[in-house]
């Protein structure tokens, strides 16, 4: 799980992403230049993905880490196949 540090972090992102798709809404509305307004997108997918990466990253080091040293094979099984999941999730 995340520390209430991780979480604040977290957060502090997660805003930054909505002050950027607000600010593409705005130019949208706002009849902006088209690549101005891709170079926005841009900027919130990739923080938006790198929020997702740090998420992903602290999930493998806390409960799939967990699973692997429980020695509970079920358990084990479940935490790769729903790993697997989401590579192919981010992939696509």
């Amino acid at each position: 799980m995340l520390s209430d540090d991780e979480k604040k972090k977290l957060n502090n992102r997660l805003r930054r992403v909505i002050g950027q798709v607000e600010a593409v809404g705005r130019m949208i509305e706002d009849d902006e230049y088209c690549v101005d307004i891709l170079m926005q997108l841009s900027a919130a997918t990739g923080a938006l993905n790198k929020v997702g990466q740090i998420v992903l990253e602290q999930h493998v080091k806390t409960c799939v880490s967990d699973a692997i040293e429980s020695g509970n094979a079920q358990d084990r099984a479940e935490r790769i196949e729903e790993l697997m999941k989401i590579f192919r999730k981010y992939s696509e």
